[in-house]
């Protein structure tokens, strides 16, 4: 039996912290805040994706950043391992839309309970309100933690104290620091499944608006970084939405401004929009132009398309010429923005960047700079797309660094 420390009460610091204890190991779990989970119990608006129902080949495709480093933990630990973790440990699962699984009840505080209550039957020592201010190491073995100035003696140590997104749930980066102190490379942190600033000011005219079956296109010169199908909604700073926020995990380390294009009709050619355009001209033929598009596009934008297609709103459809028909159809197959930034951490899903895996053993999530040591979930340079498929990276990589601390 060994002495095992684990930094942070998030999922990935729980799950950690019940293998290790299933291991035979005397593990102490250390949280800075009042509570566990804190970050975990606002997870999918309160209701928290626990993982995505689809096979590993399925996984690592959703995964963003260094795919391969979890194959290892993902083939240990699958979504199927995931469910059955929970439903063994007394939480009723279901599946909807997509392979999206929930708790039956819809809280994510029946998550965290049941994880809380698998420790306790454990025997994990829980201390909250613990603030780790350091590691001890000593010719590159990990020794304990620092808690101020008291010292904590362990054999192991797994960090799982998260990124900086949600600050306001206690995410401090102090992981980093730790991987730092270590002699690990952190590599730079950025917002990610973000929503983004737009530059135009006609944006902030459609507060509210949502979108359904848009294509979304981002670009920098003539390199597309993003295309995605689906629904996005505008904000008076911008956009956001499910689109949007898959599109914002593709915009790492780059310059701004970006280029964004939205398709209002993705299911329809240049030559199909055109001869619908036709049809609804024919319609409205002696109205004005602002009054012929009431058929094609909600109400709130029919105003911008109008203004950004350069057609004067009070000119008679009739009197529309081609050129400015097919401006028009450019407009409606490309309405152009431009991002100038990323929202704030505080808006942020997850944080990219982290740990440099390079330097992390992808079979145990141990150090490779330092023995003893792991580290596990957000904190890692690791981050995958909305879907469940985050928690689903904090479980394995917190589950396969529990079983393989060295039982020697």
């Amino acid at each position: 039996m060994k002495k095992v420390i684990i930094i942070g009460g998030g999922p990935a610091g729980m799950v950690a912290a019940i293998m290790a204890a299933r291991e035979g190991h005397d593990v102490t779990l250390m949280e800075q805040n009042e509570k566990l989970g804190k970050k975990l119990y606002i997870t999918g608006k309160g209701r928290c994706n626990l993982t995505n129902e689809v096979n590993v080949e399925a996984l690592i495709k959703q995964v963003v950043t260094n795919p391969k480093f979890l194959y290892s933990s993902f083939y240990t630990f699958d979504s199927e391992g995931v469910v059955r973790f929970f439903n063994e440990i007394g939480l009723e699962t279901k599946v909807e839309r997509g392979n999206r699984v929930f708790p039956q009840s819809d809280k994510s505080s029946d998550v965290i309970n049941a994880l809380m209550n698998a420790m306790k039957a454990l025997k994990v020592d829980v201390r909250l309100k613990s603030k780790v201010t350091g590691i001890a190491i000593e010719k590159r073995c990990v020794k304990g933690v620092y808690l101020g100035d008291l010292f904590v003696e362990a054999d192991d140590v797994i960090v799982a104290t998260g990124g900086i997104s949600y600050q306001m749930t206690g995410a401090t980066g102090d992981g980093y620091l730790f991987a730092k102190d270590a002699g690990h490379k952190v590599i730079r942190q950025e917002q990610g499944l973000v929503p983004l600033n737009i530059v135009e000011d006609w944006v902030k005219a459609l507060q509210g608006l949502s979108l359904k079956n848009v294509e979304l296109v981002l670009k920098t010169k003539d390199k597309v970084l993003y295309r995605g199908f689906g629904e996005m909604l505008f904000t008076h700073f911008g956009i956001s939405g499910p689109l949007v926020l898959t599109g914002s995990s593709y915009l790492k380390d780059l310059p701004y401004p970006i280029q964004a294009f939205i398709d209002l009709k993705p299911k329809l050619s240049i030559e199909q929009m055109d001869l619908r355009l036709l049809k609804d001209f024919e319609l409205y033929n002696r109205k004005n132009f602002e009054n012929a598009l009431a058929d094609l596009l909600p109400k709130k934008l029919i105003p911008i398309v109008v203004l950004l297609s350069g057609i004067d709103p009070e000119k008679k459809v009739d009197q529309i010429t081609k050129v400015e028909r097919l401006k028009l159809l450019e407009t409606l197959k490309a309405l152009p923005m431009t991002v100038n930034g990323k929202r704030g951490y505080n808006e942020a899903i997850i944080t990219q960047g982290g740990v440099d895996v390079k330097e992390i053993n992808p079979n145990t999530m141990g150090s490779r700079i330092v023995d003893h040591l792991y580290f596990v979930g957000e904190v890692l340079d690791l981050d995958a797309l909305t879907g469940g498929f985050n928690l689903q990276i904090a479980f394995s990589t917190a589950y396969l660094a529990g079983i393989s601390i060295d039982k020697s």
